[in-house]
């Protein structure tokens, strides 16, 4: 049987399920990766299920996201996952040494293999030929456990490339235009594949990006092919050993094909509030900006950087803007040192930032009152940077450059800059001292637990029925941050009662309070893909804390949905969208046979006690999920409690 990229890799990790499309599958994961602001919870609910060993071939903990230490809090929380880490056998990167995604993409990543993450943006593996997925953290610890990782068997879309990128032109337009095509929304079940003459002229960092930001279209995830340029970037990080070739076969099928020409792509911009407001640069050009923010898993590559640096060589940061770099990983940020390239960019005015994820969670370097930030990161939902009512563009790191020069939009095409000609180097600075890596002394580590880290959570099991209040009502592309706060609020992440005072709290600041007092079972009621963003499984643990014991929605995104099952509450969808407008905050929804309903695989019926009105609900789940509703989610499920 001739099979595509995602087959081949998923076929051959196959160890549950019937490889059909649609059906729920378990697939053996070789790679995890956390990072602290979801590891925390993730090593928690490992030790919480009484795992004891690694069972993976490699599981590294990397601390890239709340590396801002005000209060004891995040300090602590790096020193549990250090010590965590230490005593069942994980690798260890430490504050300072990069972003996990970059990180693990130059040092870890093996074409072929399988990468679960408790981050949204794990797919960058996908750069290098992995299937590499995002979860949440308990998915995660399972995997980390020797379990499988359970999803459907996926529609794989084609992507064709065909031609190369003209000069300005980079692999962040390309994904842009994938959003534009795609959308953020309706691609749940999908997985792209890139192939078409067209891939050999993209690098293995310029395939990351682009694979990064699959994450947006709410795909599973994005693989390239390994191939010469793969085996190129793996020799350069001396790790040719862990190179191997990986292609389609030829005449493999696809569900879908996109034809894509690299030439016929220009720069493009995200406009506020999402990554699918897609708009032309030319047509942007001349609005003023006051920040740009230069980094991200996304776009700080060596080849990234040291673009930047040859645009601001011998000229300065135009007044009154604001002009922050953070090189993605250690590595980098060595080699930009030793060849001068770093002091062109502070000789150029630009705040150098730590090699983290600062900026793009919005944990510090927040733009002004309504600024306007172009950022190179990936997401741009509103009040993500910080700033409530920032004006954020997510651009490529050439035309940030720009604009840090000009103050405004600029066109690249028609700059009077010199196009720069930035080629990947033959050699990276392969420095792994940043890793703590396992040995039998270190599995003797005590454990420490500082005073906000708690322990996990759990939800009762489900109710026999439901006698349920809709607490909330909100629309469409409801993201997790919305859900659940991300920045500073972060510091409270393994502290769950605390953590809930703030679920919806960009929203609706009455939301926790109200589900604490309410004798009901809480329901949220929402729109089109509820659930946007991060893989943050808070966004589900902390409204299950507050009692929620239903989100019904028009639809969910994926990493979302699966995160409700693991915490017992029930993702369902309106069979007809219409009823959405028919329920209110307020509404009285009650359902006699709930558990029931679960158990037999039943249809859902809801009663509106104020309207009268039936609403028929759907919730497609496998055994394995009526299971863990059941029990009120996969902790308790896990462990027979």
């Amino acid at each position: 049987m001739k099979q595509n990229i995602v087959e081949k890799i998923l076929v051959s990790h196959l160890k549950e399920g019937e490889y059909v499309k649609g059906r729920e599958i378990g697939i053996r994961i070789d790679q995890t990766l956390t990072q602290d602001a979801t590891g925390t919870m993730a090593y928690l609910q490992f030790e919480a299920m009484g795992l004891k060993d690694i069972k993976t071939d490699l599981s590294v903990s990397y601390v890239d996201h709340n590396t801002v230490q005000v209060g004891f809090e995040n300090a602590d929380d790096h020193r549990y996952l250090r010590t965590v880490a230490a005593r069942y056998g994980v690798v260890f990167s430490r504050p300072g040494n990069g972003i996990c995604h970059q990180v693990h993409l130059e040092r870890f990543g093996k074409p072929g293999t399988t990468l679960l993450g408790s981050d949204s943006h794990t797919p960058t593996g996908g750069g290098i030929g992995q299937v590499a997925i995002g979860a949440g953290g308990l998915d995660v610890a399972v995997a980390m456990g020797g379990g499988l990782f359970y999803t459907a068997a996926p529609k794989v879309y084609l992507v064709h490339l065909t031609g190369e990128l003209k000069p300005w032109v980079t692999a962040k337009d390309v994904v842009l235009k994938m959003l534009e095509l795609l959308t953020t929304k309706g691609n749940v079940g999908v997985m792209l594949e890139y192939g078409g003459p067209g891939v050999k002229t993209l690098s293995v960092p310029q395939r990351a990006t682009i694979a990064n930001m699959g994450a947006e279209m709410g795909v599973t995830c994005s693989v390239f092919p390994s191939d010469s340029v793969t085996k190129k970037f793996m020799k350069a990080q001396s790790r040719e050993d862990d190179w191997t070739e990986l292609k389609a076969d030829e005449g493999a099928a696809y569900d879908r094909v996109i034809e894509l020409d690299l030439c016929e792509i220009e720069p493009l911009a995200a406009a506020p509030h999402s990554p699918g407001n897609v708009k032309k640069i030319a047509d942007l050009a001349g609005t003023a900006v006051d920040q740009v923010c230069i980094g991200s898993c996304t776009n700080s590559s060596y080849r990234d950087m040291m673009t930047v640096a040859a645009i601001l060589k011998g000229h300065t940061v135009t007044p009154g803007l604001t002009l922050g770099i953070a090189p993605g990983s250690r590595q980098v940020l060595q080699m930009l040192a030793k060849n001068g390239a770093l002091a062109d960019m502070i000789g150029a005015g630009a705040r150098i930032l730590e090699s983290a994820c600062g900026f793009c969670i919005g944990n510090h370097f927040s733009p002004k009152s309504g600024g306007v930030s172009l950022r190179t990161s990936n997401r741009n939902f509103e009040a993500r940077s910080g700033t409530a009512d920032a004006q954020v563009y997510l651009v490529s790191p050439e035309v940030a450059a720009l604009a840090a020069l000009t103050g405004k939009f600029t066109d690249p095409r028609k700059s009077h800059v010199k196009f720069p000609e930035v080629h990947e180097p033959h050699e990276f600075l392969a420095d792994d001292s940043m890793f703590i890596k396992p040995t039998a002394a270190l599995r003797k580590t005590e454990v420490f637990r500082g005073p906000n880290i708690g322990e996990p959570p759990k939800n009762d099991r489900m109710p026999e029925s439901l006698n349920g209040e809709v607490m909330i009502h909100v629309g469409d592309k409801v993201t997790t941050d919305h859900i659940m706060p991300a920045g500073a609020r972060l510091k409270y992440r393994s502290n769950v009662p605390k953590y809930a005072q703030f679920v919806f709290e960009n929203v609706d600041k009455t939301f926790p309070d109200r589900c604490l007092k309410s004798k009901s079972h809480n329901i949220i009621v929402a729109g089109e893909s509820y659930g946007q963003g991060s893989s943050r499984e808070h966004a589900a643990m902390c409204p299950m804390f507050l009692g929620v014991k239903a989100v019904l929605a028009k639809s969910f995104e994926r990493i979302h949905a699966a995160n409700l099952i693991n915490f017992g509450i029930a993702p369902l969808t309106f069979s007809n969208p219409a009823d959405y407008d028919q329920v209110q905050k307020g509404d009285k929804l009650t359902c006699a046979v709930w558990h029931d309903a679960f158990a037999k695989g039943l249809p859902v019926v809801l009663r509106n006690e104020r309207t009268g009105a039936e609403i028929d609900c759907v919730c497609a789940l496998s055994e394995r999920q009526r299971g863990i509703l059941a029990s009120g989610g996969l902790l308790n499920h896990t462990t027979g409690k």
